[in-house]
């Protein structure tokens, strides 16, 4: 139906469209607007920045204990072999390895 009014009146389609320069003045007003929230944001940032504490000073920071670093543990274990079987272990079928502890120590 459109294209029977437009080919009687062949302005039509001129009337409808957007004046020139429409679509630059969008794009330029988007770009400012994108602009201005990007720029707000870099503000709020930096206030919210300044807000936290700063570092803590030195009289604040951790100090060694009074026996020296704590060196690491070091311990040998034998590792546990597992059965040769022809069929797949579950896990409640291997040995308890909790760690956590003994096999002989109550639970």
């Amino acid at each position: 139906m459109t294209a029977t009014v437009a080919a009687s009146n062949p302005h039509l389609s001129e009337q409808l469209a957007a004046p020139p320069g429409a679509g630059e003045l969008l794009l330029v007003g988007g770009g400012v607007a994108l602009v201005a929230v990007l720029l707000a944001a870099f503000v709020w940032g930096r206030r919210r920045k300044a807000d936290e504490p700063g570092p803590p000073r030195p009289e604040e920071q951790p100090r060694l204990p009074e026996g020296g670093p704590v060196g690491d543990v070091v311990e040998s274990r034998e590792p546990d072999a597992f059965p040769r079987t022809e069929q797949r272990l579950t896990p409640h079928e291997l040995k308890d390895n909790g760690g956590a502890h003994d096999s002989s120590s109550p639970r």
